[in-house]
């Protein structure tokens, strides 16, 4: 049975329904994302980008790329990602320079999870609810075709993809609640995510929310993946905070689904969208890495080494196709 979700309101549940967002014209295949990236801040700064570079025909998004960005309410800049190897294109996001890209309308895809001072979530359950959110925003009937929030979804990926989580309780999380969005739940955490806006033109309600000051723990070992679901393995090797996880998990769930066909897609969706987000073993990880499963990567302005490997998206569809 499909995880509920609640859809506009957070006391509204049902399930899923709508086509499949579109994957953009030209995608790369999924051993192509060996040398992608796709970057996300730390909590404190809130602020996760992905971004697709060009096809091989040049007429649309292609393998991923990242760069980083800093938003903070006293400071704003990009710094670019040094990529691990060249690319080519007048549009690729491996370029130091300024690129068609960012002349192109920002936004930015807004997450914010509920905090409760006496109840916080555990950290991999939020970690898999932020995950699914983005894949349900992804696949609603409103983000396709003449859908209210398609326009703004479609000119979200047409320019440097970003997230932002951030955090909420009490009264915050009920007022978040009163705008256009989908609550997901998880075990014990809720995830709101909501239609892109323009990075300058946040809805008051959540641009006042904070970004900062939080972070996440799981209280009791986290169990095994189950076998058979879609695994986004963290690397062993790294400690990255709850938010910068958060914000990394769903960029690797995005990269997974961009690779799926329609049948696989719609299997995915009906199962509510379950995955697991896990730490990998570290003996694992350089053969995740390098198996040529999506992969994040991180500029390394922050937290981590530039060109660090942060997550693995392990669908079991796209392992098949190895």
């Amino acid at each position: 049975m499909a995880t509920p979700y609640s859809v506009g309101f957070p006391h509204s549940t049902q399930s899923a329904k709508g086509g499949p967002a579109t994957r953009p014209a030209g995608a790369a295949g999924a051993g192509q994302y060996e040398d992608s990236v796709a970057c996300c801040s730390v909590w404190s700064m809130g602020t996760s980008l992905l971004t697709r570079a060009r096809g091989p025909s040049g007429t649309g998004p292609g393998a991923g790329a990242g760069i980083l960005g800093r938003m903070s309410t006293e400071d704003t800049h990009h710094d670019t990602l040094v990529p691990a190897a060249p690319a080519v294109g007048s549009d690729s996001p491996f370029r130091q320079e300024r690129i068609a890209r960012d002349d192109a309308p920002q936004y930015v895809l807004p997450l914010v999870v509920r905090i409760e001072k006496a109840e916080p979530p555990a950290r991999t359950d939020a970690l898999e609810t932020a995950a699914r959110a983005v894949l349900v925003l992804l696949t609603d009937e409103r983000s396709a075709g003449e859908g209210e929030w398609a326009a703004a979804v479609r000119d979200w990926q047409d320019a440097r993809i970003r997230k932002v989580v951030r955090r909420a309780r009490g009264a915050e999380w009920r007022k978040a609640g009163t705008l256009p969005g989908l609550t997901v739940h998880g075990a014990d955490s809720e995830v709101r995510v909501f239609p892109p806006v323009p990075l300058d033109g946040w809805p008051k309600e959540l641009a006042k929310l904070q970004v900062s000051g939080t972070d996440l723990d799981d209280p009791e070992p986290v169990a095994p993946a189950e076998a058979g679901l879609p695994v986004l393995w963290l690397n062993p090797g790294l400690d990255m905070s709850a938010g910068k996880a958060m914000a990394q998990a769903g960029h690797a769930a995005q990269l997974a689904w961009w690779e799926l066909t329609g049948p696989e897609r719609a299997a995915w969706r009906e199962s509510g969208f379950r995955l697991a987000v896990r730490t990998a073993p570290r003996e694992r990880w350089a053969e995740l890495s390098g198996s040529g499963l999506p992969v994040v990567r991180d500029a390394g302005f922050t937290e981590i080494a530039p060109g660090s490997c942060t997550v693995v998206a392990d669908h079991p569809a796209l392992r098949a196709r190895l």
